[in-house]
């Protein structure tokens, strides 16, 4: 199926900074129809909505409440398009954490919300001719870091969940995207000292992915060296990115 954004009805999670708030800027620009713009707090999402003329709608949701997820399905029975963008990085090595607590809350969030996102809406993506689903991961769910290895384990589930309902849905015919930007330009990577892309680019380049019939979107320079390095020489990657090791844990 192709898929314009002129016109589209899109849901974003995690709107309100960053990857997700560019999203929807450049899907109004598009010229997307209506944007359901989703965060835990809707406060930060005013300016959004008044500039929108009406086509962004707040959405309260934290993608870790299951209840919450089902009621945000309720509420945007409409959409084309869903982008799962909302994720968490707590920068903790797998050895060096103080414990499982930072991993098991990224993985609530960037897996387990994920998912349960994508199970509510693939209903609603079926009834709307089976639409699109995009999925950001992480160069870190191709490679394993070990400055965010407890990150990089849920984008590799991220990357994993993908291939596996892309063929799920394949049935109903919802095309499946999964994005692996690498070091881009907002607060979760504001400590890393390397380029960076800005999330106006990655926004940008996955909305290319949607209108190309695209299966993998690389938007920047790192996630593009990435995809090509790895293919030539996985274990060399690896290698290479072994070196970025977790900060001292303070005592």
């Amino acid at each position: 199926m192709d898929m314009q954004l002129k016109g589209s009805v899109c849901f974003v999670t995690g709107s309100n900074r960053g990857i997700g708030r560019a999203i929807v800027e450049e899907l109004i620009k598009s010229g997307a129809a209506k944007v359901y713009a989703a965060a835990r707090n809707t406060e930060a999402l005013k300016e959004l909505v008044a500039a929108s003329k009406g086509k962004v709608v707040a959405v309260r949701l934290d993608v870790t409440s299951e209840e919450q997820i089902r009621a945000a399905a309720r509420s945007a029975p409409d959409t084309q398009i869903l982008i799962n963008n909302a994720g968490i990085a707590n920068y903790t090595g797998v050895i060096s954490a103080a414990d499982s607590k930072s991993a098991r809350a990224e993985m609530e969030v960037n897996y387990f919300g994920l998912m349960n996102m994508t199970r509510a809406f693939a209903p609603i993506l079926a009834k709307n001719e089976g639409g699109v689903l995009v999925n950001i991961s992480s160069v870190g769910g191709l490679l394993g870091i070990p400055a965010f290895g407890t990150y990089c384990a849920t984008k590799a589930a991220v990357h994993s969940l993908t291939q596996s309902v892309r063929g799920e849905l394949s049935a109903q015919g919802t095309r499946v995207i999964c994005v692996y930007p690498g070091p881009i330009d907002t607060d979760m990577a504001a400590r890393l000292d390397i380029e960076k892309e800005t999330p106006q680019q990655v926004a940008r380049e996955i909305f290319l992915g949607i209108e190309s019939g695209a299966e993998e979107v690389y938007p920047d320079k790192v996630s593009l060296d990435f995809a090509a390095k790895l293919k030539a020489d996985a274990k060399g990657l690896e290698k290479a990115w072994s070196t970025m090791l977790p900060q001292p844990v303070e005592v």
